[in-house]
């Protein structure tokens, strides 16, 4: 019996070690160290393996127990077999427990150490994530290292050979990324139970890499592009080096004949044949061309280029006016028949383009039939429009040109490029509309023209027809007036500022234009068309003339500028230029503009489109279960956005692919934020390329990152215009309502009748809760509206803003609720992010601790007591409030009312 009452104690002893052994399993801090996590692994392996001992042996000694039992149950007398069955019976019973708390046992303790290993698993592989994220970054700095600026073929070729060592290094680093997804899908596959966080990781990694690789083809891109312009260029140079050599080692004295005459011509004729294709493209074609690398140092390469060919050509073509007269005293004047060939050569002045003999007179002639009659190009009943071109000599222009008289030669050869090719550009646009879009309807070519194509004449040319119309009757005339005087050529431009708004509509029309040309391009009716005309290119190239004429204004304006500096009217030039570019601008938004797809609504409601481009977009809502903060920092979205005066439209970018595919983008329509409840933060910490847009009081918050601080500067400057222009209407509004009802209040109560009185009085209570003065604001907070640049927490320059706009008047209550908004009160409040402080006391304050702010001390710095971990520390303002976030505001909302308490406020002591 002392036997089974000891074994019994036994048994309760391994009951409580076991019990104790659990509670120290499940309440054992886990250590972000994989070192301290291995020793628990093996500590509680250590244990678990004597606790298993021990209850081994207790099992042994009870089962000998039961089997001494037995054997005295059979052999013992009636009595002593009932006194044994009870103690057999209570020892089977303690076995039991034993064997049941064994049971139990064993599966805590798997299930407790399969977590404990999966949790160092998930220690090993966030390591290694944060290790290959650290090395991807350094990739991508590396990647953005490498600029092209442009400014040798050496440098740009070394540039060249360092993208291909860091493209090697990347593909290795990318190989061990892949590896590392590889492992956490393993472990995901196995039942981790971090397998979404692993899964997160592994698709952050695969985005970073694809990032990385986007990067790296970009760069390639963009290096070659580069390299092969320099080239080109190199090339070109080296031409215009070889023809003045050629020219300077012309003998003369074998001109004096006819026959040295002509070979020497036919040497230079023989040299420009030779010419490279780059010098016969043209500037505005190769900013066109290679404008996504285009930097400062390859435009003044381009440029320098271009200005030393002029210079060659003007040399040779003074030698062949010179050779010309020598071979043949008698040249007759060249007669041009148009419609002309195609590209015919641009009339330019001796200054821009010498290529023609200036002492002659280009005549152009083309037919016009006759109303009502169809007549082939050369039929009598036809009449004859000529239009000529005089010239002044090449010699009449010195190379070296000083003093006042010789600016004014300048300006008027410019002005003479302007008037030229103005002409010739308005034949190009009459020889379009009369050789295609009216032989439409010519009954002869009807066959050849595709049935679906006989009603989409105004989708082809869109709205030619009345920009050839104002070319021809308006801008033309006004430009030729201006011949005498270049300077008021600039007036002419500003007044005629609206009509070219019809560019705009062209241009918007251009991609539907093209679409229909890429489906007809092969039709005989347009290649009928084109001999008629005698046309080298097609209709498309033709179609193309109005952008490039757009351009083409801007760069002659510049240089007339240039020439004009100083004169009465040169604030016009200086307009008409800015017209010209906001137009282009203008344009070229409109044409993203009207790419976008699923607004419901009228985007004209929205107000002019002052900016549009790309970026990457991080989104943080306040409302909802839980916050998408974390995952949104590792997930950008790429947007486009484009900003209106009253909106700005978040769309994603959708590109078609394919050999018949459209070519030009669309945008689909995801978000729209009204102006007038946007705030702005200019400095992001991390990125100066970020800043954050958000919206009603940072109910939602956009974390944009702008592809260039360029980029993000010009943005930040176009949406402070539309919050202080809000800003001003606001205040103007509200000094007419308060002068309105001051007006209202002086007037004689006998003179009013009670309903009148009411109205009165109403007015006068809302005007009472007005601020007198809108403009007399405090110092503290006018400093605070306005300063954006350079803080790393902006004010929001337009808070309250959404509320203004639907009452019609401000009140004082608001005023004094803004400005105590971001200000500190001492209490206690509830932590919204992590913080620690590097230094000796370690002081650290966790997500959702509860922290008091004791008092402010006269560095700016707040002494306060972590509640939750008994210590104490201070902590700079500028912290609190990134760490209390929006309790800053409830705390200020309870001290102005009361009984509007938040619940992430907590009562003080």
């Amino acid at each position: 019996m002392m036997a089974i009452e000891s074994f019994a104690v036994m048994v309760k002893d391994i009951a409580q070690m076991l019990q104790a052994f659990g509670t120290e399993l499940a309440e054992t801090q886990l250590s972000e160290e994989c070192s301290a996590v291995e020793f628990l692994l093996l500590s509680h392996t250590e244990k678990y393996r004597r606790l298993k001992d021990a209850i081994r042996s207790v099992m042994r000694e009870g089962r000998q127990l039961l089997s001494n039992l037995e054997t005295s149950r059979k052999e013992g007398d009636a009595d002593t077999c009932w006194d044994t069955t009870q103690d057999w019976d209570t020892m089977q019973r303690l076995l039991a427990q034993l064997t049941d708390m064994e049971m139990a046992f064993d599966g805590f303790f798997d299930k407790h150490h399969l977590k404990l290993q999966q949790y160092l698993q998930l220690l090993r592989y966030e390591h290694s994530f944060q290790e290959m994220e650290c090395s991807l970054e350094k990739l991508r700095a590396q990647e953005r290292n490498i600029s092209i600026t442009g400014e040798t073929l050496s440098r740009t070729e070394q540039c060249v050979r360092e993208l291909d060592g860091l493209e090697k290094h990347a593909q290795d680093e990318m190989s061990q990324a892949q590896v590392l997804i590889l492992h956490g899908h393993q472990l995901a596959a196995g039942h981790h139970y971090a397998m979404a966080l692993i899964v997160q990781r592994c698709n952050e990694l695969r985005h970073q890499c694809d990032t990385l690789t986007s990067a790296l083809n970009t760069k390639r891109n963009s290096l070659t592009q580069a390299q092969t312009l320099l080239r080109l260029l190199e090339e070109a140079q080296r031409w215009c080096d070889d023809g003045a050599y050629l020219l300077a080692n012309q003998q003369v004295d074998k001109f004096q004949s006819k026959e040295g005459a002509q070979a020497a011509l036919r040497d230079i004729e023989k040299f420009q044949e030779a010419a490279p294709p780059l010098l016969c493209a043209g500037v505005d074609v190769l900013f066109l061309e290679y404008e996504s690398v285009l930097t400062p140092c390859l435009q003044a390469h381009i440029e320098k280029t271009f200005q030393k060919h002029s210079s060659v050509q003007a040399l040779i073509q003074s030698r062949q006016n010179c050779l010309r007269k020598l071979a043949d005293k008698h040249v007759r004047p060249i007669q041009l028949v148009v419609p002309r060939p195609e590209n015919p050569p641009r009339a330019k002045s001796p200054l821009f383009s010498p290529k023609h003999d200036f002492n002659s007179s280009l005549k152009f002639t083309f037919d016009l039939p006759l109303p009502g009659k169809r007549t082939s190009r050369k039929s009598p009943n036809s009449r004859k429009i000529e239009v000529i071109h005089d010239y002044q000599t090449a010699s009449s222009l010195p190379y070296s040109i000083d003093g006042e008289d010789g600016t004014d030669l300048l300006k008027r050869h410019v002005m003479k490029e302007l008037i030229e090719t103005e002409r010739i550009y308005v034949e190009e646009l009459l020889a379009v509309l009369l050789g295609y879009r009216a032989e439409m309807d010519n009954p002869s070519l009807a066959p050849l023209l595709p049935t679906s194509l006989r009603n989409k004449r105004d989708v082809l040319f869109g709205n030619l027809p009345d920009i050839y119309n104002f070319h021809s009757s308006v801008f033309l005339q006004d430009l030729e007036s201006c011949l005498e005087s270049p300077e008021a050529v600039g007036a002419c431009f500003l007044e005629r500022k609206e009509h070219f708004h019809l560019y705009e509509c062209y241009c918007q029309n251009k991609p539907r234009s093209d679409s229909l040309w890429r489906q007809f391009s092969d039709c005989p009716f347009f290649q009928e068309c084109q001999k008629k005309l005698e046309h080298k290119l097609a209709l498309d190239s033709y179609l193309l003339k109005p952008v490039q004429r757009l351009t083409k204004y801007q760069l002659l304006l510049k240089e007339l500028l240039k020439y004009s500096s100083g004169c009465e009217r040169a604030s016009e030039l200086q307009g008409a230029l800015e017209a010209m570019l906001d137009l282009l601008k203008s344009v070229n938004d409109s044409m993203h503009q009207i790419a976008i797809t699923g607004y419901e609504g009228d985007l004209s409601n929205l107000g002019r489109v002052l900016m549009q481009g790309s970026f990457s977009v991080w989104i943080s809502h306040k409302k909802g279960p839980t916050r998408v903060k974390e995952l949104a920092r590792f997930k950008p979205m790429q947007r486009h956005l484009f900003l209106h005066e009253h909106a700005l439209l978040f769309c994603k970018r959708r590109e078609e692919h394919g050999e018949n595919a459209d070519k030009t983008p669309s945008y689909s329509f995801k978000h729209c934020l009204k102006m007038s409840a946007v705030g702005i933060t200019e400095n992001v910490k991390g990125d100066v390329k970020k800043f954050e847009i958000w919206y009603s009081g940072r109910e939602e918050v956009y974390v944009i990152q702008a592809p260039t601080v360029e980029v993000k500067i010009a943005w930040l400057n176009e949406i402070r215009k539309i919050l202080t222009n809000q800003q001003k209407q606001l205040k103007e509004e509200l000094c007419h309502s308060t002068a309105v009802s001051e007006q209202m209040q002086m007037s004689p109560p006998l003179s009013v009748s009670k309903q009148q009185r009411a109205s009165v009085s109403s007015e006068g209570t809302e005007s009472g809760h007005s601020s007198p003065d809108p403009f007399s604001c405090s110092n503290q907070r006018q400093r605070n509206r306005r300063s954006w640049p350079g803080a790393p927490y902006s004010v929001d320059i337009c808070e309250g803003l959404e509320d203004w706009s639907g009452a019609n008047s401000l009140s004082n209550p608001s005023d004094t609720e803004e400005e105590d908004a971001a200000r500190l009160v001492a209490g206690r409040y509830r932590a919204f992010v992590d913080w620690r402080k590097n230094g000796t006391d370690n002081f650290i304050v966790k997500c959702g601790d509860v922290i008091q702010l004791q008092h402010e001390e006269n560095d700016g710095h707040w002494l306060v007591k972590n509640l939750s971990r008994r210590k104490e520390g201070r902590i700079p303002a500028a912290n609190l409030q990134g760490i209390l976030g929006e309790n800053i505001k409830n705390h200020s909302n309870r001290l102005g009312d009361p009984g509007n308490r938040k619940a992430r406020k907590l009562s003080s002591p």
